[in-house]
């Protein structure tokens, strides 16, 4: 911090000396009550071995898009802001603990696009690394690329082609949660219940049946450095990473309509590898998935599913509803990051392909990145340009194919 700016002039009386000196001696103290956290956001020491720590994230871009723009035959140009989060976390003394996150909620300003809405708000009881008691709006136990979001993924976007576990909003949903990680870190495991898909009255949640989530991680090499039981899309080298992973849900009435409920069944498996050497470090994850349904869920666009609302009363809303597709996908990626800096940073090459095969409709939808990642703090502070192809079966011939290009700006503070 600055420190206080003195006076032009020469002479000061003794009273305007003993005011500076005042105000230099609570800055002084503040600053005594600030202390870097681990993550690199700001930590109040409140005494008694408390504090609370703040943070904040923002993730911007301009894309165009072959066919977007609003005439439907022009290129799109836009500009966006795609994420912006505010972090803040407590704690009493080691165990007692609490998180509240936010998120913009995305889409036009003049239909609420730029309101905020909470994304994580947890109640931590964390009494061991091999034992931990969670309990509010968090990410459940799920896919890699769930718990590690758009920040820390490795391309730009979110692979949503591949990865459609269902959720409240921003992968999160309301529940309750253990994990731990025991064996030095080497596993990590996390399980928990949760409010589920299509609770709203007319769909096959109105019996209100509890989901349920789990995940196991092995981590064969070195322990991932990421925190509690989320994960990372790459790690920059800091450690030597093999990880393999098996996670799933689980619902009774969790897909379909109250009148033709069926079970929602997701399970997948997803691995990371990176390993550094002295001029790069490569990563690769790979990813597969299988979505068992027992019954057309609403919104899905496959063959005999309508509109979510038709069956909800007149005016309803709800979250986390529809959309859920038979199938399975899978997701590999790879990338190179060039341990040498220039300028401010590395450069990081990277490709990913995703694929979903929908049961029903017997259709795809592919997706292929390629870009680079311009690394200047690792994940805090990146710049990516992407270009991206995408492909669906489903849709009439002439947009089926679709190409995009995108740059974009992530910090994280």
């Amino acid at each position: 911090m600055k420190p206080v700016e003195r006076s032009r002039t020469a002479n000061f009386s003794r009273k305007k000396i003993w005011k500076k000196s005042i105000t230099r001696g609570i800055l002084s103290t503040a600053l005594l009550a600030l202390a870097p956290a681990a993550n690199g956001q700001t930590e109040f020491k409140l005494g008694d071995g408390s504090g609370v720590t703040i943070g904040f994230g923002v993730r911007t871009s301009y894309t165009s898009r072959e066919n977007g723009a609003p005439n439907g035959t022009s290129s799109s140009n836009d500009f966006a802001v795609e994420n912006f989060r505010l972090y803040l976390s407590g704690h009493y003394g080691n165990i007692v603990k609490a998180t509240f996150n936010t998120e913009r909620t995305g889409g036009p300003a003049a239909t609420g696009g730029d309101s905020i809405r909470v994304m994580d708000a947890i109640v931590q009881f964390e009494f061991m690394p091999e034992f931990n008691i969670w309990m509010g709006r968090m990410l459940p136990p799920s896919d890699r690329a769930n718990l590690y979001g758009p920040f820390f993924a490795l391309p730009w976007s979110y692979p949503g082609v591949a990865s459609n576990y269902p959720n409240l909003a921003v992968g999160r949903d309301n529940g309750a949660m253990v994990w731990g990680k025991p064996f030095g870190g080497k596993l990590v495991y996390s399980a928990g219940a949760f409010e589920g898909h299509n609770k709203a009255a007319g769909l096959s949640g109105a019996s209100d049946k509890l989901l349920y989530a789990g995940r196991l991680a092995f981590n064969i090499w070195e322990p991932e450095p990421a925190p509690a039981h989320y994960t990372g899309g790459w790690y920059g080298g800091s450690k030597d990473i093999f990880t393999v992973a098996l996670a799933g849900f689980t619902q009774k009435d969790g897909v379909g309509t109250a009148a033709a409920p069926g079970k929602l069944k997701i399970w997948s498996t997803d691995l990371l590898f990176e390993k550094k050497f002295s001029a790069v470090v490569p990563t690769l994850e790979g990813a597969y998935y299988k979505y068992k349904l027992g019954t057309v869920d609403c919104g899905s666009g496959e063959p005999g599913s309508t509109p979510c609302a038709a069956f909800m009363a007149p005016g309803a809303s709800a979250d986390n509803i529809g959309g859920q597709v038979d199938g399975k996908s899978y997701l590999l990626s790879a990338a190179l990051l060039f341990t040498s800096k220039i300028g401010w940073g590395q450069f990081q090459p990277f490709i990913r392909y995703q694929k979903f095969d929908r049961s029903l409709s017997n259709t795809t939808s592919k997706a292929t990145d390629f870009g680079i990642n311009y690394i200047i703090k690792g994940p805090n502070a990146k710049v990516s340009a992407v270009y991206t192809k995408f492909e669906d079966s489903r849709l009439p011939i002439l947009a089926r194919d679709t190409d995009q290009f995108m740059i974009g700006v992530q910090l994280q503070y």
